[in-house]
């Protein structure tokens, strides 16, 4: 395990600015974000392709005041692998503000996984993105769906958005809910009528999918602001299922072409969502529906 590791990726924006074309509700969650290290409490995997610097829960906290909000999710990154400790150690110093969604494999026992149960994950995670190692192997991943399907976690999935059409079978096989990240890396600058967004939309007629309006920067081009041109890709996903959409900054950001203001993506949100009802929904009703908030 990388105990004093030199980063490879860059360090998020430490002084983004607050929300300036709404005010977040009260409750409401960042559904997808990560805590990383510190590496010499909690070290990072040593297969991981990156290497980020220390991103903890106090640098968190402090960025989640000034965006106006009050939970979150931790969403396990491969850069920790399925060592969950730093993610658990944040939940539980949330004291109920805080959700996960570990990275497990099947070394972990049936008590391990109703351990983090207790501490509030509530879904695991797979990248099947190749610059993050590809797919999982299919006869393990679908054993690790099955174990927790018994304790009604969902299933979070991290595609390149050229893969959906080949995995979609997959998707229509789920026993549980599952939710794709980052609008499943669809390219905003190919529009609405590309093939991986129409499968996307059509993935989403599925009572069991939901899927994340997050990584406007990962989706834009040069990642750049502003991230106008994702707007209606988000749009056509909430107006296809309300219900079951998410949003989060994905702090710390890794591997962005070009290191996003948080205060700029909270602010997209209003493009994204600008009915305020619905908004409240994404931000909090809605994480509250997979999470368990109390």
């Amino acid at each position: 395990m990388t105990t004093d590791p030199t980063p490879t990726i860059p360090a998020p924006n430490r002084n983004s600015h607050g929300p300036t074309a709404f005010t977040p509700p009260p409750n409401a969650c960042d559904s997808h974000c990560h805590i990383f290290g510190p590496a010499a409490k909690f070290p990072f995997s040593d297969d991981s392709t990156y290497i980020p610097p220390d991103s903890g829960l106090e640098e968190f906290e402090k960025l989640q005041e000034r965006l106006g909000l009050s939970r979150a999710v931790f969403v396990q990154a491969s850069c920790h692998g399925t060592d969950n400790r730093a993610m658990v150690d944040a939940i539980q110093r949330g004291k109920g503000r805080y959700a996960g969604v570990a990275m497990i494999d099947e070394s972990f026992t049936d008590r391990q996984i109703e351990e983090l149960h207790e501490v509030g994950v509530r879904g695991t995670r797979f990248n099947f993105v190749a610059h993050l190692g590809g797919a999982p192997e299919l006869d393990v991943f679908w054993r690790l769906v099955h174990r927790v399907a018994k304790l009604n976690w969902h299933i979070v999935l991290h595609f390149d958005a050229k893969d959906l059409a080949q995995y979609a079978p997959m998707l229509d096989e789920m026993p549980v809910p599952y939710v794709i990240d980052h609008m499943a890396r669809v390219e905003a600058t190919k529009g609405l009528d590309q093939e991986p967004f129409q499968k996307l939309l059509e993935l989403m007629k599925d009572e069991r999918a939901w899927v994340k309006i997050t990584g406007a920067e990962r989706l834009n081009g040069d990642g750049k602001p502003p991230y106008d041109i994702v707007a209606p890709i988000a749009q056509a996903l909430v107006a296809a299922a309300p219900d079951r959409i998410l949003w989060g900054t994905d702090w710390p950001h890794p591997n962005v072409r070009s290191m996003p203001d948080d205060g700029d993506l909270i602010d997209t949100l209003a493009l994204f969502v600008p009915d305020e009802a619905t908004r409240n929904k994404v931000l909090v009703t809605n994480p509250e529906t997979l999470y368990d908030f109390h």
